[in-house]
C-alpha cells in the first residue's frame, strides 16, 4: 500500500493511486523520469483507486503526478458489474480519468462494449469511444463510430452511421440512445426503423426493440402494406397491427392512387382499414382529375381490389365539373358505386340535382365516370343563363344520367315528369316557357347546357309567352334553390370548424444527457498530444526486464 508522507493530509491520501499487489520492482530515470516500474511475478499487479481495481502485467506508476501507465492484460474492475479490459492504458488519478486501447472490452453485466480505442471518464460515470464500437447484448447488436455510455441510467449515446440489428428490425440512425436495460432506444437525427411489414422514418422518436412499438414526432413517415403514413406525430405497434397519426397527416395508398388528408388517422393493418378525422379530405384521380371526398369522419376498409370508403356526417365532394353534398357517403371499389345518402345534392356544372338518394357509377375497367341515378323525387333545376332569373326545372320519380368523356351527355327522367323550361331563337331572343308533363323526358345536354328536350308518351304542354306565364307559376311544386350551398372549389368542401380546428400540442423528446460531439473531440485530441511525449512500457522493454529486480 502506498505510504502518507508527514506533510500530506487525508485528503490527499485519498486521492492517490494505492499498490496492492506490486510484484517486481525497478526504476529507469533515463526512459521513465519520476516513474516507478513495476512488472508481474506469478500474479498479476494490483493497484486501486477510489472504489476501481486495476490488474495488469507491467506498469509505470507516477507518484507525483498520481498516474499510472500499464501494459498486458489489462483489467479495471469498477464495483459488481463495471469490468473493462484491454491491452495497454493510461490512467490519471487526479482527473479520473482512463484510455485504453487494443482490443478493449467494457462489460456492464448485461452487454459487452468492445472497440481499439476506449475513454473511462470516472469523475462523470461515462465511457466513450470516437473511432469506432460495437454494442452486443442479449436482443441486439449496435455499432457507431462514435458512443458512449453512461453507467448511472445505463444508457448508451451513439452518433454518426449508428446501427442497431437483431432477428426481426434493423434500425440505422445519426445519433442513437440506448437503454440496455428496456432495450429501448430514443432517436435524434435522420433515423429508419425497419421490420418485416413496416418501415418507418423520424428525425426524433423513441422505439423498444422488443415489442416493436414506437413514435415520431418530427418528419416521421411509415410505411405500412401499400399505404405510407406521414404525419407530425406517428405511432405504430406490430403486435397489435395498427398505426396511428397526429397533426397534418397524410395517408398514400400507392396501389389506388390516393391521398388521405386529416390531423388524426388510425390504420389497422389486419383489417386493410384506415380511419381518419378533423378536417378529413380523401383525394383520389378520376380520369386525370381529382375527386375530393370530405366528412367529419372518413372510413376506408377492404383490400386493394375491393375497398370500400365511407364518409360520415356532413359529407361533401368535389371535381372539375361536378360536386355534391349529403349525410353519408359510401363508394365500392369492386363495383364502382358511390351512394350519396340522406338529404343529397349534386351539382352538374351549373345543374343542380336533388333526390331522395344519389347513385354515381363508375366504370370498374377504365374508371371512368359512367353514369349517375337519383332514386324518387328526382328534382332537376338549373338558372336560365340568359334572363339570369328563371329556372328550367326538371322532375320525375328518378333520374338516369350517362356521362361521355366526364361530361354528363344524356339524362332521362321516368314517371310522371314535370318540365319549365325557356326557349330561345338563334339570336337568343325567347320565344317562351315550355310547361310540359309527360311519362318520361329525354334530355341531350352539350356544354353542360340543353342541347335536346324530347318528350315520349303522351305529352300535354304548351310554349306559353313570357307574359302569360304568372312568376308563381314558373316554379314546379317541390322547387328548392339552393345555389348559396354549391360547392365551386375544393376549399367548399370544409366549413367554418373544419378550418379553425385547434391542432394538439406535439411533445417533444428530451436528451437530458446529450454530449456535444465537438467537446468530446476536442478533449480526445489534448489527451493523444500529452501522450505523444509520453512513452509507454512494452513487454520485451529491456530497460525493465534487464535492471536489478526488487521486490517491494
Amino acid at each position: 500500500m502506498s505510504a502518507q508522507t508527514p506533510n500530506e493530509t487525508d485528503s490527499e491520501a485519498d486521492k492517490k493511486i494505492n499498490i496492492i499487489y506490486g510484484a517486481n520492482f525497478t526504476i529507469n530515470e533515463e526512459l521513465y523520469p519520476g516513474g516507478k516500474i513495476f512488472s508481474k511475478d506469478e500474479q498479476q499487479l494490483h493497484f486501486e483507486h477510489q472504489g476501481a481495481d486495476l490488474y495488469c502485467d507491467i506498469a509505470v506508476l507516477y507518484p507525483d503526478d498520481n498516474s499510472l501507465r500499464a501494459i498486458g492484460n489489462i483489467r479495471m474492475q469498477q464495483g459488481d458489474s463495471i469490468e473493462m479490459t484491454g491491452q495497454k492504458l493510461r490512467y490519471d488519478g487526479n482527473s479520473r480519468m482512463a484510455k485504453a486501447w487494443e482490443s478493449v472490452r467494457l462489460t456492464d453485466g448485461r452487454g459487452i462494449l468492445t472497440t481499439d480505442t476506449l475513454y473511462f471518464d470516472r469523475e462523470n460515470q461515462k465511457a466513450y469511444y470516437q473511432d469506432g464500437g460495437k454494442v452486443v447484448d442479449s436482443a441486439n447488436t449496435l455499432t457507431s463510430k462514435l458512443g458512449t455510455y453512461f453507467t448511472g441510467p445505463k444508457k448508451f449515446q451513439f452518433e454518426q452511421d449508428v446501427v442497431l440489428v437483431n432477428p426481426d428490425n434493423r434500425v440505422e440512425s445519426t445519433r442513437m440512445d440506448y437503454f440496455d436495460v428496456t432495450k429501448s432506444v430514443y432517436l435524434y437525427g435522420p433515423s429508419t426503423i425497419t421490420g418485416d411489414t413496416y418501415k418507418m422514418y423520424c428525425e426524433r422518436g423513441f422505439y423498444d426493440t422488443t415489442v416493436e412499438q414506437g413514435y415520431g414526432v418530427k418528419n416521421t413517415r411509415i410505411d405500412y402494406n401499400d399505404r405510407k403514413i406521414y404525419g407530425d406525430s406517428l405511432y405504430f405497434d406490430r403486435a397489435a397491427q395498427f398505426a396511428s397519426a397526429t397533426n397534418n397527416i397524410k395517408v398514400i395508398d400507392t396501389i389506388n392512387n390516393s391521398v388521405i388528408k386529416a390531423h388524426y388517422a388510425e390504420v389497422y393493418r389486419a383489417k386493410d382499414s384506415v380511419f381518419a378525422t378533423k378536417r378529413a379530405v380523401a383525394i383520389s384521380l378520376v380520369e386525370q382529375d381529382s375527386l375530393y371526398m370530405h366528412g367529419d369522419t372518413l372510413m376506408i376498409t377492404g383490400p386493394a381490389e375491393n375497398r370500400v370508403m365511407r364518409a360520415f356526417r356532413n359529407a361533401k365532394f368535389f371535381k372539375t365539373n361536378l360536386s355534391g353534398k349529403c349525410d353519408s357517403i359510401h363508394s365500392s371499389e369492386k363495383s364502382g358505386v358511390t351512394q350519396l345518402i340522406r338529404n343529397p345534392i349534386l351539382w352538374n356544372v351549373d345543374n343542380q340535382m336533388t333526390g331522395d338518394s344519389i347513385h354515381l357509377i363508375s366504370n370498374t375497367e377504365t374508371e371512368k365516370m359512367d353514369s349517375l341515378k337519383v332514386i324518387n323525387n328526382a328534382f332537376i333545376i338549373s338558372l336560365d343563363t340568359i334572363s339570369k332569373t328563371g329556372y328550367n326545372q326538371a322532375k320525375g320519380i328518378h333520374l338516369y344520367g350517362r356521362f361521355v368523356e366526364n361530361e354528363l351527355k344524356y339524362v332521362d327522367l321516368v314517371k310522371n315528369t314535370e318540365v319549365i323550361y325557356y326557349m330561345y331563337n338563334d339570336d337568343q331572343e325567347l320565344l317562351g316557357i315550355n310547361k310540359t308533363v309527360c311519362s318520361r323526358i329525354e334530355m341531350v345536354l352539350a356544354n353542360n347546357d340543353i342541347e335536346d328536350l324530347n318528350f315520349v308518351t303522351n305529352p300535354d304542354g304548351t310554349i306559353n309567352p313570357e307574359k302569360d306565364v304568372p312568376p308563381n307559376s314558373r316554379k314546379l311544386k317541390g322547387f328548392v334553390w339552393r345555389g348559396d350551398e354549391r360547392i365551386y372549389t375544393k376549399h367548399d368542401i370544409f366549413d367554418e370548424d373544419d378550418n379553425n380546428i385547434q391542432l394538439v400540442k406535439i411533445r417533444g423528446i428530451d436528451n437530458t444527457l446529450l454530449i456535444e460531439e465537438e467537446e468530446a473531440i476536442k478533449e480526445a485530441e489534448k489527451r493523444e498530444k500529452e501522450e505523444e511525449n509520453d512513452p509507454i512500457p512494452k513487454a520485451n522493454d529491456k530497460a525493465i526486464l534487464d535492471k536489478p529486480k526488487k521486490q517491494r
